[in-house]
């Protein structure tokens, strides 16, 4: 079912591009399963244990990151992706997450698509669901 999830990916860009649709409405109706590769915070653990690097991009508030966020993780609030996309990495797995509903991390993933990224993945679950299992954390200290 790739390829019919790639079609759906597709069309949801054309129509987000035209402003036909706002992201909300275009995804809505539409798992984000459907329409991005998703990692379960479960598996995402698991690759970490593994050994496997991954690149955490932070969607939250930078008030939020700088309290706590997934080690390593990196900031770029969810407002900012389209002007600063060009410092998340083409290469590797790229892990979005956020606090926000899931179609607003998806909508990030479809842009990056857009843009070339093929190595895009939203953890569903975001912050909340990896706190919620009582992952590790960083904090800033002060």
């Amino acid at each position: 079912m790739k390829s019919g999830r790639r079609i759906k990916r597709q069309l949801l860009v054309v129509l987000l591009l035209l402003g036909v649709f706002p992201p909300a409405v275009a995804l809505a109706g539409h798992g984000v399963e459907d329409t991005v590769d998703t990692l379960p915070v479960e598996k995402v653990k698991q690759l970490i244990d593994a050994g496997e690097k991954l690149t955490f991009i932070d969607l939250r508030p930078a008030k939020d990151f700088q309290e706590k966020r997934i080690p390593g993780a990196r900031s770029i609030p969810l407002a900012e992706v389209a002007s600063r996309f060009n410092e998340i990495p083409k290469s590797g797995r790229v892990v979005l997450y956020c606090d926000c509903k899931p179609y607003d991390v998806a909508d990030r993933a479809v842009f990056l698509e857009y843009r070339g990224y093929r190595n895009i993945f939203v953890m569903p679950e975001g912050y909340a669901g990896w706190v919620k299992r009582g992952y590790p954390l960083e904090t800033t200290r002060r």
